[in-house]
């Protein structure tokens, strides 16, 4: 039996003995962090691995059905921006969460052992002009990794065709919404 978290188009399956949550849905985050100190970003899954107490920050992006925003940071900023804003977010939470399982997901999460960046990118598989393949993911990671070393030296940039040597979890497309 597996856990399910879905974003996007994108599910990812943990077992069941990994404590996993949707960060960016958190009461708060959501009700008291994400403004503070004049905003703050979140990852969109924490997840804990119990056999070697390692926290993983996930973000999914899925680029196959339509461009990223030009007006946004450059994606590896973005990314590093959500890991730094959801580990100062973990921090606060401990301490002030209102909901208990927050606060203790928080306070397990801080005591891992060691921590993991996590950027799943999708993009379209053929480049074209109407949906192009706009990054080079060994690029993203290069440039995420010098913006992030000092919480993951080796950040990982994965794709359906490529997670499964990468990360303990599967990854799924789920498939497009009807129209």
């Amino acid at each position: 039996m597996a856990q399910r978290f879905e974003e996007a188009r994108l599910a990812c399956d943990f077992a069941d003995a990994w404590l996993v949550t949707k960060y960016d849905e958190w009461a708060f985050y959501r009700k008291q962090f994400q403004v503070a100190c004049l905003g703050n970003k979140g990852v969109d899954f924490l997840a804990l691995d119990p056999e070697y107490a390692n926290l993983w920050l996930i973000e999914m992006k899925d680029y196959r059905q339509g461009p990223r925003d030009p007006d946004k940071l450059d994606l590896w900023e973005e990314v590093a921006v959500k890991m730094r804003d959801t580990l100062a977010g973990l921090v606060a939470a401990k301490i002030a969460a209102a909901e208990a399982e927050e606060k203790q997901f928080a306070g397990q999460a801080l005591s891992a052992r060691r921590i993991f960046v996590i950027l799943h990118l999708e993009q379209p598989a053929q480049h074209s002009k109407i949906f192009p393949r706009t990054f080079n993911p060994a690029d993203v990671q290069q440039r995420l990794r010098q913006l992030v070393k000092p919480i993951d030296a080796h950040p990982r940039v994965i794709e359906l065709s490529t997670h499964q040597q990468r990360v303990p979890w599967q990854v799924v497309s789920l498939p497009a919404p009807a129209p």
